[in-house]
C-alpha cells in the first residue's frame, strides 16, 4: 500500500504525506511484499525484467554507488539511452539519497559542458552511443569525480554493481526533500535545472496518473519521448512502477517502423508520442486498425495538436488522441483531455488538484474566450531553478507557476494560442530561436539570422530562418541545403531551420532587436 494518499481538499485532491517520506518507498519497496515479484515490470526486446530482479539491481547499483564515496545531495549526471540500467541507475540514486539529472541524449558538448559545471555533479554516467560527445564536454570539468559507462565495458556502472547485494535500506527523506533535477532550455538558449522534490513524483503519479487517467496494474505502457523528457520520465517509468505495471522500452532512435514493431509485438495498452511522430507514423502506413485494438489510452503532449491528426488516427485506432498539456517545471501534465471527452483543437481540462489562471500583462484575470498569460499552481510545481534566481522571481509566484504559454478558457477548456515569447518547440522539446540564431552567425556567408517557427504541411511547428548574406550573390538553393547540413552539425539534430530565406534586411526596433513578429507573416 503506498504511504502517500489522496484526500478531497478544497480546491480538489492533494496528496497527503508521512513526515519521513522518500519516495522510492511507494515506487520501488512496496513491491515484493504486495506479490509482484514475479510480475514483468520492464520489458525491452532482449529482455523481460521482473519486479523482483528490478528492485535487486536498483538495490545493487545502490550499492556501486555509495562504493564510489558518494554522500546524499550528491548530483549523479545521466545521459543514458532508455533502458533498465536507466531505471536502475535513476532509481538507486533516489533510494541512497542521492541526485539524479536525467540530460537529454542529444545535446551538444558545449550543452554538456555548461550543465556539468553548473550542477557541480560528483558523477556522470552515459551510454556508449554518446561517448564523443559526452568526453568532450567532461574533459574540461574538475568537479566531476567519476564518469563511467552505464553498462557493457570494464568498470562501467553495471559491472561495479554486478556482485553487490539485492537487498538496500531507502534513505530516509522528507516530502520537501530534494529528489531529481532536469534541465529546460531557456530563451537564451542555455540549460536552466528544474529542481524537483520526493512530493512532485507522487503528486503526478497520484493526480494525473491515478486520479485522472485511470491507470491500472495491468497496463502496459509505451512511451516514444524519451525517459529524459518529464513526459517520458512519467509514463515510461514513473507512473508504471506506481501502479505497479509494465514498461516497455526501446534503446533505438524511435523510427515510425520500430514504434509500429513495438507495439504489434507487445501489444500496450497506454501510448504516448508528440504529435511530429503520429504524423510520422501515419504517413509511413506502419499500422492497421487490428494493430492497435490493445491501446485505451493514446496520450499526446509536447506541443499543440492539429485537428487533422487526431482525424487521420481514428481511421485506424479504437480511441481517440487525448491531447495534454504540462511541463518540466510541473514535472507531468496539468491540463488533459480524456479519452471520453475529448475536446478538438483544445489541451482539455485541467487535472483536477491543479489551479488555472489567465493573467492579462497588468496581472489581472481575463474574461472567459479572452487569450493571456497562463499561470499553474499545484502539488507537483518547481519550488525553484537551479542557480538562477531571477528566474525563480520572475517565474514562480506565490506557488504560480508562468508557464510562458498563451491560452484562452471556453466553459473550463482551454486552448492554446502560442507562446508569449519567442520559443519554438520542435518534436515536442523547446527550441531557442537564439541558439539556432547563433549557430547560423558562424557560418562564413552569413552576416544576421533570425529564427522564427513555422507550420509545416502536418501543422506542425518547425524552425524557419531569415538570413542576410555577406555576399547576396551567393544565395542560390546549394547554398541553403550548405547551411542546413552546417547547422546539423553544430546543433542537436531536431533544430536545424527546415527553410532559410535570403532577404537583403531584417525587420528591427529602433533599438536594434530583430521584429520576429514581422518575419512569422512574410512567407
Amino acid at each position: 500500500m503506498h504511504q502517500a494518499q489522496l484526500r478531497m481538499g478544497a480546491n480538489g485532491p492533494e496528496p497527503v504525506f508521512p513526515s519521513v517520506y522518500n519516495v522510492a518507498s511507494d515506487t520501488v519497496d512496496r513491491h515484493l511484499a504486495e506479490g509482484r515479484g514475479a510480475k514483468t515490470a520492464i520489458q525491452t526486446l532482449d529482455e523481460t525484467i521482473t519486479y523482483e530482479t528490478l528492485v535487486a539491481n536498483i538495490a545493487r547499483y545502490g550499492h556501486a554507488l555509495l562504493g564510489l564515496g558518494l554522500v546524499p545531495g550528491d548530483r549523479v549526471l545521466m545521459i543514458i539511452k532508455d533502458s533498465p540500467e536507466f531505471i536502475y541507475t535513476f532509481w538507486a540514486c533516489v533510494k541512497t539519497g542521492l541526485i539524479p539529472i536525467a540530460l537529454n541524449t542529444m545535446l551538444t558538448p558545449d550543452d554538456y559542458k555548461f550543465i556539468i559545471a553548473d550542477s557541480e555533479a560528483k558523477l556522470l554516467v552515459y551510454s556508449e552511443d554518446y561517448a564523443d560527445r559526452v568526453l568532450e564536454a567532461a574533459s574540461h570539468s574538475t568537479a566531476l569525480k567519476h564518469i563511467l559507462l552505464a553498462r557493457h565495458s570494464a568498470g562501467s556502472l553495471d559491472e561495479l554493481a554486478r556482485d553487490k547485494p539485492t537487498t538496500l535500506a531507502t534513505v530516509p527523506a522528507t516530502p520537501d526533500a530534494e529528489c531529481l533535477w532536469l534541465y529546460s532550455s531557456g530563451t537564451t538558449g542555455r540549460p536552466k535545472g528544474v529542481v524537483h522534490i520526493h512530493r512532485d513524483v507522487a503528486a503526478t503519479a497520484m493526480l494525473f496518473a491515478v486520479n485522472f487517467l485511470g491507470v491500472k496494474e495491468q497496463d502496459v505502457f509505451y512511451s516514444i519521448p524519451r525517459l529524459f523528457f518529464a513526459l517520458g520520465l512519467g509514463l515510461a517509468m514513473n507512473f508504471p512502477l506506481w501502479i505497479g505495471g509494465t514498461t516497455v522500452l526501446d534503446s533505438r532512435r524511435p523510427l515510425p517502423e520500430i514504434a509500429s514493431t513495438i507495439i504489434k509485438r507487445f501489444r500496450p495498452t497506454i501510448f504516448t508520442a508528440v504529435p511530429t511522430f503520429i504524423s510520422a507514423l501515419l504517413a509511413a502506413s506502419a499500422l492497421e486498425p487490428g494493430d492497435v485494438t490493445s491501446l485505451r489510452c493514446c496520450i499526446s503532449s509536447g506541443e499543440a495538436l492539429p485537428e487533422e491528426l487526431q482525424r487521420r488516427w481514428r481511421k485506424i485506432a479504437p480511441i481517440p488522441i487525448t491531447d495534454a498539456i504540462g511541463s518540466t517545471e510541473a514535472l507531468h501534465t496539468y491540463i488533459s483531455n480524456k479519452v471520453d471527452d475529448v475536446h478538438a483543437n483544445a489541451s482539455g481540462k485541467l487535472v483536477p488538484g491543479y489551479q488555472a489562471r489567465i493573467l492579462d500583462n497588468t496581472g489581472e484575470e481575463v474574461a472567459d474566450g479572452d487569450p493571456g498569460r497562463l499561470w499553474i499552481k499545484g502539488p507537483s510545481i518547481t519550488r525553484k531553478y537551479w542557480n538562477n534566481p531571477e528566474k525563480t522571481a520572475s517565474s514562480l509566484v506565490n506557488g504560480w507557476l508562468d508557464t510562458g504559454d498563451t491560452y484562452r478558457r471556453e466553459n473550463g477548456v482551454f486552448y492554446y494560442c502560442g507562446r508569449n515569447d519567442d520559443m519554438l518547440k520542435v518534436g515536442g522539446i523547446w527550441v531557442s530561436p537564439f541558439e539556432i540564431e547563433g549557430a547560423l552567425i558562424e557560418h562564413p556567408d552569413i552576416l544576421e539570422a533570425a529564427v522564427v517557427g513555422r507550420a509545416d504541411e502536418a501543422n506542425l511547428v518547425k524552425p524557419e530562418a531569415w538570413v542576410v548574406l555577406r555576399n547576396a550573390n551567393r544565395a542560390s538553393e546549394k547554398l541553403a541545403e550548405d547551411i542546413r547540413a552546417y547547422c546539423k552539425s553544430t546543433l542537436a539534430p531536431y533544430k536545424y531551420p527546415r527553410w532559410i530565406h535570403f532577404v537583403e534586411t531584417l525587420p528591427k526596433t529602433a533599438t536594434g532587436k530583430i521584429q520576429r513578429f514581422k518575419l512569422r507573416h512574410t512567407a
